[in-house]
């Protein structure tokens, strides 16, 4: 029979002793060890306690490598309640044993406030390397493995990325394995709507865990050899002749309560140079369109654009305004749903180009409630990017910031995805490939969140949707780094 030594989060003897039964009913468990962050909890019997500072930290992750006796480890993240399915941790060495896999894990139920509900989790992939990656709650390691792999992160001491880098480890040596099979239930206690969890990787009381998974993720990418060394190729901004310096593009689709705002936000930018706003309106039904062209009669600095083609996302409109024969050196995004923080946004942007010899020029900006009243996290100014390691670190993270600007030609060569999401992402990635990216730490935006932002409140089929993307979004990028580093 293959084996298992379970390790669970000890922080709540009534839950643990529940999650216990649950492992005790399985003939596959050999040990059960109690992985306590607080001293002098009581025993359970038939386990033994193991005090430990952090689940996530590499002297824990060393500690089980080092105490596993088994063929396979068990890890529950929880402290709360763990209801296994029936036959689930044999099912889970079943198919570990039949595949070789260096890790398993299977999607769930999440019981949030008494109801159950289907919570599926998304396949693994070469670019899924996202520190905050949901296998959900439950990871079966195969124990020789983890033990070399554990092995390996003792020349580091993370505090915060010791799991991680286990995973990192672990995926360069097996296979890690979805099992789509809800195989156990666990208790969701984050409630929030997803659109206030987007921003928990750029929360400032986050900053030191993301340093850590920044220094994992790094060294992950030279060990596949993946990792690009801070070496860019200069611009000369003389490839082609600009009537106008730069063109703010907007695509905008019925957004009749905020386009006005977004569009006199540009009027208003003093500059040094001219220029001008493409706005791309696809196809609006809320009277967005004649808003829009409302402000155009008044001003000709304002050119509106109705696509004749219906199969446009965001990016397909970015692709229609940068190609346009009116658009500027530099193309500079604004969303229809937020602002510019005040009149020197746009001077700011174009100086940096030239300043910073950069492909793409990536602001700062504060999030805000609808009425734009300062909200948190406060200022997202994405500091994890840096001029030596930001392009790297960029594979980790889920996005790369706003507003976002670009060099107009290179923009049109590379050409934006025709999607609604992740197509900013997806540039940024491309463009550092070759070219330095500037940064602007002032805050140059309001970002409104409301109800009808598109990732406000998206169900875990849409969430799951957009990761994969990202996650194949890293996964090219990856093999496009690949190519050049061999």
């Amino acid at each position: 029979m293959n084996t298992i030594d379970a390790f669970i989060l000890y922080t709540h003897t009534e839950h643990a002793i529940q999650t216990v039964d649950q492992l005790k009913q399985s003939d596959c468990v050999k040990n059960i060890y109690l992985l306590a962050p607080q001293k002098g909890m009581q025993p359970i019997d038939g386990c033994e306690v193991i005090e430990i500072d952090s689940l996530q930290n590499s002297q824990t992750v060393q500690t089980i490598g080092e105490t596993s006796t088994a063929n396979f480890i068990l890890i529950y993240q929880k402290s709360t309640v763990l209801q296994l399915g029936y036959f689930a941790l044999e099912r889970m060495t079943k198919i570990a044993v039949e595949t070789d896999a260096a890790m398993i894990y299977s999607d769930y139920y999440a019981i949030t406030n008494g109801v159950k509900k289907n919570h599926p989790v998304i396949d693994y992939q070469m670019g899924s390397l996202r520190d905050d990656f949901n296998f959900g709650s439950l990871l079966l390691f195969n124990c020789n493995i983890f033990k070399e792999c554990a092995e390996r992160t003792k020349k580091h001491n993370y505090e915060f990325a010791g799991l991680y880098d286990i995973r990192l480890k672990a995926s360069k040596v097996g296979e890690i394995v979805h099992i789509n099979e809800y195989l156990y239930s666990e208790i969701d206690e984050d409630t929030r709507e997803s659109g206030e969890k987007v921003f928990d990787y750029v929360d400032p009381k986050n900053r030191k865990v993301q340093i850590e998974m920044e220094q994992a993720c790094t060294q992950h990418l030279k060990d596949i050899n993946a990792y690009l060394e801070p070496k860019f190729e200069r611009i000369t901004f003389d490839k082609e002749d600009f009537e106008f310096e730069a063109s703010v593009i907007i695509p905008v689709r019925n957004r009749i309560k905020t386009v006005t705002d977004a569009i006199e936000s540009v009027l208003i930018q003093k500059t040094q140079f001219q220029f001008n706003i493409i706005v791309i309106d696809n196809h609006s039904t809320d009277g967005t369109t004649e808003a829009i062209k409302k402000i155009a009669e008044k001003d000709t600095r304002l050119i509106h654009i109705i696509p004749i083609r219906d199969d446009l996302g965001i990016g397909g409109c970015w692709n229609m305004g940068v190609h346009h024969e009116m658009c500027g050196k530099f193309a500079v995004q604004l969303d229809s749903d937020d602002v510019y923080s005040d009149e020197n946004t746009l001077q700011k942007i174009v100086d940096a180009f030239y300043e910073q010899n950069c492909a793409m020029v990536i602001g700062s900006y504060q999030m805000t409630d609808f009425n734009m009243n300062p909200i948190p996290p406060g200022i997202i100014d994405h500091k994890e990017w840096t001029p030596d390691n930001g392009r790297n670190n960029a594979l980790r993270i889920n996005g790369l910031g706003a507003p976002r600007a670009f060099y107009t030609p290179i923009l049109r060569d590379i050409k934006v995805p025709n999607t609604s999401y992740g197509e900013d992402y997806a540039l940024g990635l491309n463009i550092s490939r070759n070219y330095q990216i500037g940064r602007i730490y002032d805050v140059l935006y309001l970002c409104r969140r409301w109800e009808d932002n598109t990732d406000a409140s998206l169900d875990i089929v849409k969430m799951n949707e957009h990761n994969t993307y990202k996650d194949r979004i890293r996964t090219w990028e990856l093999k496009a780094r690949l190519k050049i580093t061999q």
